[in-house]
């Protein structure tokens, strides 16, 4: 558990540090959005391009990555039904909650969790291709589709085929599909600048919450209470009986349903930020479930790791 717990610290430590820029009035309003736009538009392509030429795209395959999969997409279905039904919501703001109760943190968090827990990285980084590559595409489509184009969905999806954060995965995919080297020259700057997306979106979200609390009331708390619940008890839940039902082995039931427990990712920030759009409840939820999921984590461990 201390891996898990300095990936946790570690987070917490570059939201602070963002609250605190914005607290001592080095940012200012509106300009933590900077932040977010070179995050969206340069460093996260850069990282993710450089994490997905490295990977390896048969282990998507895999019975976990199959699990954990079906799982997002059950829970996601499960918020938008429970949208329908008890708070209506935009388009936009039903799209963000879905993807804050099945988008996982396999990066950040992820990895301690699935070095020093499951004993093994290459545990999170096919979950993190299929995010990236399946459920990042149809998210922004999504979104792109509120900014009021009425050309219709064709044009959306034609926009959202050039965000560079997809054209980015694309191009790493097809790297590590087709084995294609990069020289190191071309990758050194790519590599500096991936290493700074992740606390640049993480400073962000600490600036966001200086001057306003979370959970406030008229912020929509019932879409964020079920965007946790599902994320940290739900898809866990979920994970657990479809690996039971397909009878995976007890090590491979452990770690579906620990992967499945992983927070919201803070790229569902980056995306709510950048296309302003339910940012209230993407911070929220990313906010709760950050520190919700480390006793889930710890108990499912205890239940299922022996």
């Amino acid at each position: 558990m201390l891996g898990v717990l300095q990936g946790f610290a570690l987070i917490l430590g570059i939201i602070a540090a963002g609250y605190l820029a914005a607290r001592a009035g080095i940012v200012v309003g509106d300009q933590r959005r900077v932040l977010n736009n070179v995050a969206f538009y340069v460093a996260t392509p850069a990282l993710l391009f450089t994490v997905l030429k490295d990977s390896d795209p048969a282990v998507v395959l895999s019975p976990v990555i199959l699990v954990t999969s079906m799982s997002a997409l059950i829970v996601a279905g499960a918020f938008i039904l429970a949208s329908r039904l008890w708070f209506k919501r935009d388009l936009a703001t039903t799209t963000l909650g879905a993807t804050c109760s099945g988008y996982v943190n396999s990066n950040n968090l992820g990895l301690p969790v699935a070095i020093y827990i499951l004993g093994d990285a290459a545990y999170v980084a096919p979950l993190l291709l299929v995010q990236l590559v399946i459920f990042t595409p149809i998210v922004l489509a999504i979104l792109e589709s509120t900014r009021g184009n009425q050309r219709g969905a064709i044009v959306a999806l034609g926009r959202a085929a050039t965000n560079p954060v997809i054209l980015a995965s694309l191009g790493g995919f097809l790297c590590a599909l087709f084995g294609i080297r990069i020289p190191e020259f071309v990758m050194q700057p790519i590599d500096m600048l991936g290493a700074a997306a992740i606390p640049m979106v993480l400073m962000s979200f600490g600036m966001s919450l200086r001057g306003q609390r979370a959970l406030e009331p008229g912020t929509g708390r019932a879409a964020v209470f079920a965007a946790t619940g599902l994320k940290v008890l739900g898809m866990p839940l979920v994970a657990w009986a479809l690996a039971t039902a397909f009878g995976m082995a007890a090590h491979e039931v452990f770690v579906a349903t620990t992967i499945a427990a992983l927070p919201t990712a803070q790229n569902v920030y980056n995306y709510a930020a950048t296309y302003r759009r339910a940012e209230t409840t993407v911070r929220d939820t990313v906010f709760l479930t950050t520190f919700a999921s480390l006793p889930v984590i710890a108990a499912i461990a205890w239940l299922l790791g022996g």
